[in-house]
């Protein structure tokens, strides 16, 4: 029997501690389209509230996914985008866009 090394365990659990909750992939999906300020990514993503949008796009730039800027004009512009390590995750979203579509026509819609 094989066993993971501990690095291979830690390094999923890097990613899904990055990762967990309803919100983080579908900002990261947004963000993969270019910069965006708030109240744009807010309007692309259905049902997130400003709180929790505010909250998860903190959480990705605490983990060096997501870049804030801060642009002195008046008003005060603020723009999210990703970061190099954030953009690299474009890979993982279309594998997962892939296995949502089959999963969806396969499964999903089978039973309705």
């Amino acid at each position: 029997m094989s066993q993971c090394s501990k690095e291979y365990i830690l390094a999923v659990n890097d990613t899904m501690n990055v990762l967990i909750g309803k919100w983080k992939i579908p900002i990261i999906a947004v963000l993969l389209l270019g910069k965006k300020r708030f109240n744009e990514i807010e309007k692309a993503i259905p049902k997130i509230n400003p709180r929790m949008l505010s909250k998860e796009l903190r959480d990705l730039e605490n983990n060096g996914i997501v870049k804030r800027s801060v642009y002195n004009t008046v008003p005060v512009t603020v723009e999210y985008e990703l970061t190099a390590s954030g953009y690299s995750f474009r890979k993982v979203i279309g594998i997962m866009l892939e296995w949502g579509m089959e999963h969806r026509n396969g499964f999903i819609n089978k039973d309705n």
